[in-house]
C-alpha cells in the first residue's frame, strides 16, 4: 500500500537526509565554535575583537542553518512518519533520540545567547565533550533507520 506522499516519498525522504546533515554538521560546528570561542574570551576578554566577531560567527551559523535545516528536518521526517502510518518500534526509538537532539539544540541556542551576553561559565573542555554527544545519536539513529532491529 502507497502512502499519501506517493511517488514523492523517495524525494520527501532525499531532502530529509540532507536537512538532517545540514543540521548535524551545524550542531557539530556550533560547540566547536562555543570552545574557540572561550579561548579568545580568555586571551582577549569579553567585549574584545575576536569576542565580537565569535558571537556574529555564532549567531549566523545558528540563524542561517541549524535553525531553518532542524524545522525542515522535522517538518519532512513527521511527512515521512505520517506517510508510514507510524508503524515500527524503530521508528518511535528515532523520534525518542531526534526529540533529545531538539533539546541539545536549544541547550546549543540558550549558550549562544550566553555567550552574546557576554556570559559563558562554561570551559572549552566542556564544550569539547559536549560535542561527542551528537555523534552517539547519529549512531543510533542510523542504525535503527537502516537495520530496523524493531
Amino acid at each position: 500500500m502507497e502512502g499519501f506522499l506517493g511517488g514523492a516519498y523517495l524525494w520527501v525522504k532525499a531532502f530529509h537526509l540532507i536537512s538532517v546533515i545540514f543540521w548535524m554538521a551545524g550542531m557539530f560546528m556550533m560547540p566547536r565554535f562555543f570552545a574557540y570561542h572561550a579561548e579568545e574570551n580568555a586571551a582577549h576578554g569579553v567585549g574584545s575583537a575576536p569576542d565580537l566577531t565569535w558571537r556574529e560567527r555564532e549567531r549566523r551559523l545558528m540563524r542561517i542553518i541549524i535553525n531553518p535545516a532542524m524545522i525542515l528536518a522535522w517538518l519532512l521526517g513527521l511527512a515521512l512518519a505520517f506517510d508510514l502510518g507510524w508503524q515500527g518500534g524503530w521508528l518511535h526509538a528515532k523520534l525518542v533520540i531526534v526529540l533529545l537532539l531538539s533539546a541539545y539544540h536549544g541547550f546549543l541556542s540558550r549558550w549562544r545567547k550566553a555567550f552574546a551576553a557576554g556570559n559563558n561559565p562554561r570551559s572549552t573542555r566542556f564544550y569539547r565533550v559536549v560535542n561527542e554527544l551528537p555523534t552517539l545519536a547519529v549512531v543510533l539513529i542510523v542504525i535503527l533507520v537502516i537495520v530496523k532491529p524493531f
